[in-house]
């Protein structure tokens, strides 16, 4: 038998930012079954395992949020039925677009802001929703498209594959490719239709979606100017080869209760996955601290490889939440330091971000 991993069952409360609590399931791991052969080589062995402890935690959490009563979808209003990719205007306002990508049909929702015009190329953001998720409540969760009109790029939340839905976070040499291929195709279609800022395209995601952000970093870094997982679930992190450094900000909470922050079966430990990333930027081994508000920790790899810094925000005591929304912390705001981080990124030329350390 041989085994194929993507993300598997989990959940975790969540909201939009102001607005009541909503639930929305949540996860980074499960396995796919094919028979393909007699013996498991050890690599996928050292998986098997991995989800076996996984699905024991997320579980429990499930359980513990159904028994409290805590169990509801996010909703939205819906949108008219899917457009083609040629179909697709300069006219400003929300759509959902289907494209055919390695022979099937997907799925994203797009957001062209109200101050967007052709004359002048605006910056496209990928967010990508968690295991469970849809595109319509990551953005409810992150306030993605609203932070786009205040700004002036272009957001668009794609939809993951499956029933519930995810993303295949391995490696895509020798292994599925669907996702990643996704993405390229996804961005050479807004490429053809919209006035899209080639160097300063982005890819944020939470949970699920932001160990997919993580395999983009690894292996989308030509297209990619920069990323930002926020919660990510790194399995496969160690199968990573980019074409280039990548600038990288990531928010991970210590008590977080799906994706523990010291590691767990299959997964890192956060500060070992930044530290990793660090190397193959070329950065300094030591960080800087660089943010600390609160219950807020920024700390900053720099002097690296075309300055491709990254920084790990920590919450302590922080769960498996998108910092400044409901539920979350407060001291910082995931959506608007993630676009600062990003704007100072545009591929391929580089600033140096250092975010001021706040004042007790």
């Amino acid at each position: 038998m041989h085994l194929i991993l993507c993300p598997d069952a989990a959940a975790t409360l969540t909201g939009q930012r102001n607005q009541p609590p909503r639930f929305v399931s949540q996860s980074d791991e499960c396995i796919v079954s094919q028979r393909r052969r007699l013996k498991f080589s050890m690599q996928q062995i050292r998986h098997s395992l991995a989800i076996g402890g996984l699905l024991v935690l997320l579980a429990s959490t499930v359980a513990a949020l159904a028994q409290s009563g805590q169990w509801a979808l996010a909703s939205g209003q819906p949108l008219a039925a899917a457009i083609s990719c040629g179909e697709v205007t300069h006219t400003p306002g929300d759509y959902v677009v289907e494209i055919e990508s390695s022979a099937q049909t997907r799925q994203f929702r797009l957001h062209i802001p109200s101050a967007y015009q052709a004359s002048n190329p605006a910056p496209l953001v990928i967010n990508l929703h968690g295991f469970g998720g849809t595109g319509l409540q990551q953005d409810l969760m992150t306030n993605m498209s609203n932070k786009a009109d205040e700004i002036g790029f272009i957001a668009v939340h794609p939809e993951g594959r499956g029933d519930p839905q995810s993303w295949y976070v391995g490696p895509t040499v020798g292994g599925r490719q669907e996702d990643v291929q996704f993405m390229r195709d996804l961005i050479a279609c807004l490429k053809g239709q919209l006035s899209i800022d080639a160097n300063r395209i982005y890819a944020t995601g939470f949970s699920n979606g932001g160990g997919m952000v993580n395999r983009l970093g690894c292996d989308l870094s030509d297209v990619i100017a920069a990323i930002a997982p926020v919660s990510g679930a790194y399995f496969f992190y160690d199968t990573c080869q980019p074409a280039r450094p990548i600038p990288i900000a990531a928010f991970h909470g210590t008590d977080d209760e799906i994706v523990p922050y010291y590691g767990g079966t299959g997964l890192p430990p956060i500060r070992d996955w930044a530290a990793a990333w660090a190397g193959r930027n070329g950065c300094a081994p030591t960080p800087t601290i660089t943010y600390l508000q609160g219950d807020v920790t920024g700390e900053t790899w720099g002097s690296c490889t075309n300055d491709a810094i990254v920084t790990l925000y920590t919450i302590a005591g922080g769960k498996h939440r998108w910092p400044g929304s409901v539920g979350a912390t407060q001291n910082i705001d995931a959506t608007d330091t993630i676009w600062e981080f990003f704007a100072a990124h545009p591929f391929p030329h580089y600033k140096v971000y250092l975010p001021l350390v706040s004042k007790q």
